[in-house]
């Protein structure tokens, strides 16, 4: 069966830069690798297809080969530069694509220890928690250095060997026609050293899934879209090498009562229509207990009054914010034969005297002055 042509199967134009190869190999990587869609081979067949199309156009000399020739300038069947194994182990074509995400994943040099990648942990807060400041325990699954071989992944006693293909350098060069090329070892899968005796507790990986639990300190004044990195938290390196990172996403939970908008508060506080007409004084709450809040006669609703200093304090500084309330005069319900009349008293001499109701005269009289200028 004839192949699709490589830029179709990453869906690029053929003067796309390495950056658009990148970022159009992750997607389908990202949608089609085996670990997200397990016992399903259509998808296993894209990720290989897409894996195989980035490996050749993110080589220059591949690529130039396979823009003159199509796919006979990279079959080694045919004389051509490419062809290096597409049996599925894809490892090193993804931790090159997606190492630079959070800076981990690559190898730490050819044949040497790889770094650990980095972990990530979606926390949620209450705002109170976000405000003030926190300590919260959580518990991660995490690759682990193998304690029985002490990450060597090679059984207790015994030590891996150098590698005498490639003399522990993880990579060979190969000639085909006019190339020469440099392509991982194949007999180390350019580990640079072969363990004969694999430990038996982690199979020669060197790690083990464990789970372990993480007192995560969250500083005050933190809000949704934040991060915070944890040092030598995330996985294990391979044989040996530095650990990932641990980055803890931080998604503050709604309130009840406040909304916060960076580094100011903001709540609807609801107010009789005799407090509103007459003025009064009011409980409100805030973050730290409750004070109070004076409605001056005569308060329409939608005012906002604001208490300083009742804020958030930001995590990166500028100060502590103040908290807004916006009040609103609430409409009485359920009233009573007896206080219904005592409304339409207080209607009938509220109209009496349009002065009672400025904001009302004055939109009637817009809306007279509009209909007077649609006449003929």
């Amino acid at each position: 069966m004839s192949k699709r042509d490589y830029y179709e199967v990453l869906g690029i134009d053929r003067d796309a830069d390495e950056g658009d190869l990148k970022k159009a190999y992750r997607r389908l990587a990202m949608k089609y690798h085996p670990d997200r869609n397990p016992d399903d081979p259509e998808a296993e067949a894209k990720f290989k297809e897409a894996s195989e199309a980035y490996e050749i156009l993110s080589d220059d000399d591949k690529r130039q080969a396979y823009n003159q020739f199509g796919h006979a300038g990279v079959d080694p069947s045919q004389g051509g530069a490419g062809g290096f194994g597409f049996e599925g182990n894809f490892g090193d074509i993804f931790g090159d694509v997606f190492g630079d995400i959070f800076g981990g994943g690559g190898r730490g040099g050819r044949g040497g220890p790889g770094r650990g990648s980095d972990l990530r942990y979606n926390m949620q807060l209450d705002l109170e928690q976000a405000v003030n400041g926190d300590t919260v325990e959580v518990r991660i699954p995490v690759l682990a250095v193998c304690e029985d071989c002490d990450g060597s992944g090679a059984a207790p006693g015994t030590s891996p060997t150098i590698c005498p293909e490639c003399q522990g350098t993880g990579q060979i060069r190969v000639s085909q026609g006019f190339f020469s090329l440099q392509q991982t070892c194949p007999r180390c899968r350019g580990q640079g050293q072969i363990i004969t005796d694999p430990c038996r507790s982690c199979g020669g990986t060197g790690r083990r899934e464990k789970r372990k639990t993480l007192s995560v300190k969250i500083p005050a004044g933190v809000d949704t879209g934040d991060r915070i990195r944890l040092t030598g938290e995330g996985e294990a390196g391979a044989h040996g090498g530095p650990p990932g990172d641990l980055y803890v996403q931080v998604e503050v939970r709604d309130h009840p009562i406040f909304v916060r908008e960076g580094r100011h508060l903001y709540c609807e506080v609801p107010i009789s229509f005799p407090d509103a007409a007459l003025g009064g004084e009011l409980e409100v709450p805030t973050l730290d207990g409750r004070v109070k809040l004076k409605i001056p006669p005569e308060t329409q609703t939608g005012k906002v009054f604001r208490l300083r200093g009742k804020g958030v304090t930001q995590v990166r500084g500028g100060g502590v914010g103040d908290l807004l309330c916006k009040v609103v005069v609430e409409t009485p319900v359920k009233l009573t034969d007896a206080q219904k009349e005592l409304i339409r008293q207080l209607k009938v001499s509220l109209e009496q005297n349009k002065r009672h109701s400025p904001k009302e005269k004055s939109w009637f009289d817009g809306v007279k002055d509009f209909f007077d200028g649609l006449k003929p």
